[in-house]
C-alpha cells in the first residue's frame, strides 16, 4: 500500500516553472514603465505649465470685466478702464509711439544700473569672503542701503548729482545692490567642505581656490541674485524717471503725465508697459541661467 502511495504521488503532476524569455532582461518591463510614467509625468507638467499661467489671466480679465461694467457705473469707470480700452487707446493709440520711446529710455537706465549693481556686488562679495573681519566690517552697509527708503534717497540724489542719467542709474543701482551682494556670498560660502579640502591638500593659492572652485559653484546663486535684481533695476529706473522729471522722458515721467491728464487707458498701459518689461528681463535671465549652469549644476533657480 505504502509503494502505491509513493508511485502516486511521485507521478503526480507538478506545476511546470515559467520558461524565461531568452531574448528579455529581466527588470525590462519595470523600466519600461517607469520610463513611460515619467514622460507622462512631464508631458502633464508642461501641459500644466501653459495651462495654469494662461487659466489664472482669463479670471483676471473677466474679474477685470466685471470691475468695469458691473460695479464702476459710467462716471467712474475711467477709474479702471476695461482692457480692449487699454489695449486700444493705450498701446495701440496715439501715445503708441511715446511709450515705446519712454521703453527704451527706462531699459537703458535700468539695464546700466544692473551692470553696475552686478559688478560692484559681486566684487563686494569676493571681499568680504576673503577675510571674516572685512565680512564683519561691511556687510552691515550694504543691509544700510537696502533698508534706506529709496524714496528718501531720491531727493538727495538729484540735488548732489542732478537730475540726468547719471542719477537715475545711481538709483538703479542702489536699489538693486543687496541681491547681488547677498547672493554671492551666499553662492560662496555654501562651497562644499570636501572640495576645499582638496584644494587645501593640493596647496592650491587663494586665487586659484576662488577662480576654479568658489566662483563656479556660486554661479547658480549670482544668477539668482541677477534675476532679482533685474526687477529692482527697471523698478529704480521708473522711481528716479517719476520724480526728477527731466531729461530724456521714461516711462515714469509717462506714468505721470498721464495720471495728471486723467488719460486712464493710457496709464494703465504705461504700467502694464513696464510690468511686462520686467518680467521680460527677469525670465530672460532664467533662461541665460539654465543655459549656463542647467547642464552641470543640480541647483536651478
Amino acid at each position: 500500500m505504502t509503494s502505491v502511495t509513493e508511485s502516486r504521488r511521485n507521478t503526480s503532476p507538478v506545476s511546470a516553472a515559467p520558461t524565461p524569455n531568452p531574448g528579455r532582461r529581466p527588470g525590462t518591463g519595470n523600466a519600461a514603465t517607469a520610463t513611460r510614467t515619467r514622460t507622462r509625468r512631464a508631458s502633464n507638467t508642461a501641459v500644466w505649465t501653459v495651462l495654469g499661467p494662461l487659466g489664472v489671466f482669463a479670471l483676471i480679465i473677466a474679474a477685470w470685466y466685471v470691475v468695469s461694467y458691473l460695479v464702476l457705473d459710467d462716471k467712474r469707470r475711467f477709474l479702471m478702464p476695461p482692457p480692449h480700452e487699454v489695449v486700444t487707446d493705450g498701446l495701440f493709440g496715439h501715445n503708441g509711439r511715446e511709450m515705446i520711446d519712454g521703453l527704451m529710455q527706462t531699459a537703458i537706465v535700468s539695464m546700466i544700473g544692473l551692470a553696475c549693481a552686478a559688478v560692484i556686488g559681486v566684487a563686494w562679495a569676493v571681499a568680504m569672503h576673503q577675510a571674516r573681519w572685512l565680512e564683519t566690517a561691511l556687510f552691515p552697509y550694504a543691509v544700510v542701503l537696502q533698508c534706506i527708503p529709496i524714496l528718501a534717497l531720491v531727493p538727495l540724489l538729484g540735488f548732489w548729482f542732478g537730475f540726468g542719467l547719471q542719477s537715475r542709474v545711481l538709483v538703479c543701482t542702489i536699489i538693486a545692490l543687496f541681491p547681488m551682494v547677498s547672493n554671492t556670498l551666499f553662492g560662496l560660502k555654501s562651497v562644499d567642505r570636501g572640495y576645499l579640502d582638496l584644494f587645501a591638500l593640493r596647496k592650491a593659492s587663494r586665487w586659484t581656490t576662488l577662480k576654479k572652485l568658489e566662483f563656479p559653484a556660486a554661479l547658480p546663486a549670482i544668477f539668482a541674485g541677477l534675476r532679482i535684481s533685474a526687477g529692482l533695476a527697471v523698478v529704480g529706473a521708473v522711481v528716479s524717471d517719476f520724480f526728477f522729471k527731466q531729461g530724456s522722458v521714461g516711462i515714469g515721467m509717462l506714468i505721470d503725465n498721464y495720471r495728471a491728464r486723467l488719460q486712464s487707458p493710457q496709464l494703465f498701459a504705461a504700467v502694464l508697459l513696464a510690468s511686462v518689461f520686467g518680467v521680460a528681463v527677469f525670465m530672460s535671465f532664467g533662461w541665460l541661467s539654465n543655459r549656463i549652469i542647467g547642464n552641470w549644476s543640480k541647483n536651478k533657480f
